[in-house]
């Protein structure tokens, strides 16, 4: 951004030389130095801050985006679900109604056997009971 060349630098060290003067140079330069590190520190803690402002959003992004995702997933599973099921009452119901006309067709054989087998009614004859 700025650009200061050595020719520069070396006007400024001669100038501020002539007018702080020899004794105090050391001691704001010094000074100078200390507050370069601190501008330093915080123009990083200041770009760590806003990188950090950054990552957290982007996890929030992230995370609604995971969430969108998860919620559709199991929007997807559900209707699979409740097809599922629905084929599987269908089929049932499909399985039943034959299998209900088989037993009754079996079952009017077996009727008809168990009558022929019984005696008459009128025929029975009763004891006494002493």
């Amino acid at each position: 951004m700025f650009g200061v060349d050595f020719s520069e630098l070396m006007v400024i060290l001669v100038i501020a030389l002539i007018v702080i003067g020899p004794e105090r140079l050391p001691k704001v330069a010094r000074t100078l130095g200390m507050l370069w590190g601190r501008a330093q520190r915080y123009i990083n803690g200041v770009k760590a801050d806003i990188a950090r402002d950054m990552a957290i959003e982007e996890f929030r992004q992230l995370q609604q985006k995971v969430q969108q995702e998860a919620g559709a997933m199991t929007q997807a599973v559900k209707q699979t679900t409740q097809a599922v099921d629905q084929q599987v009452r269908e089929l049932n119901h499909t399985v039943a109604q034959p299998a209900e006309e088989i037993a009754q067709q079996l079952k009017a054989p077996v009727q008809q056997a168990q009558l022929e087998l019984q005696p008459p009614v009128a025929d029975q004859k009763k004891f006494p009971v002493d």
